[in-house]
């Protein structure tokens, strides 16, 4: 059976900055479009410019950016929609707070992009690493704040080791009630 059969579905891409979550995120939303599938995205940063723009990075203001995002995630599954979040959404409870507004209303699947910190570091174009590093930049997830992995993940990939097309695959699978293998 199809995603497209089970109504509704949220894919909620977790991780640490540079984990690959806007990667996965665009290429797994070409592809759905790409079928005639319509898609609402919701990237962690554009809500925080957008519906979140008042909020702080404190750990309540973290985990009521994630409240909002999950809010919204599930009335786009309410009305049988796809919806994929690209978001940091560093507190495993926050995450598990948003799968319970979503699953109210249709499918959850949590996709862990657990990718090394070196790793991310080593992608960052942004420097924000090096600017946490330094102290310039403080309660950065990663570096002075934790991220804390998901206790229920669907999906778990390393993007420094599986291919994108192989990343998407996996969610893909998850999407349509298939096993997933782990990295």
């Amino acid at each position: 059976m199809s995603s497209a059969q089970h109504g509704g579905v949220t894919v909620f891409l977790t991780g640490l900055s540079g984990a690959g979550k806007s990667t996965v995120a665009d290429a797994l939303v070409a592809e759905l479009e790409a079928e005639g599938r319509p898609v609402t995205v919701l990237d962690g940063d554009v809500v925080r410019t957008h519906l979140s723009s008042e909020l702080s990075f404190s750990r309540e203001h973290r985990d009521l950016n994630i409240r909002r995002i999950g809010f919204v995630a599930g009335e786009v599954v309410k009305h049988g929609g796809t919806a994929v979040v690209a978001a940091i959404a560093p507190y495993d409870r926050a995450r598990e707070e948003a799968r319970e507004l979503v699953e109210r209303h249709g499918r959850f699947v949590l996709v862990h992009l657990a990718t090394p910190l070196e790793v991310c570091e080593a992608r960052d174009v942004k420097g924000l690493y090096a600017r946490a590093r330094s102290g310039e930049l403080t309660g950065f997830t990663g570096v002075d704040d934790p991220y804390e992995p998901p206790s229920r993940a669907e999906v778990v990939v390393d993007t420094s080791v599986t291919p994108l097309a192989e990343s998407v695959a996996r969610i893909r699978a998850a999407m349509d009630g298939g096993t997933v293998p782990v990295d």
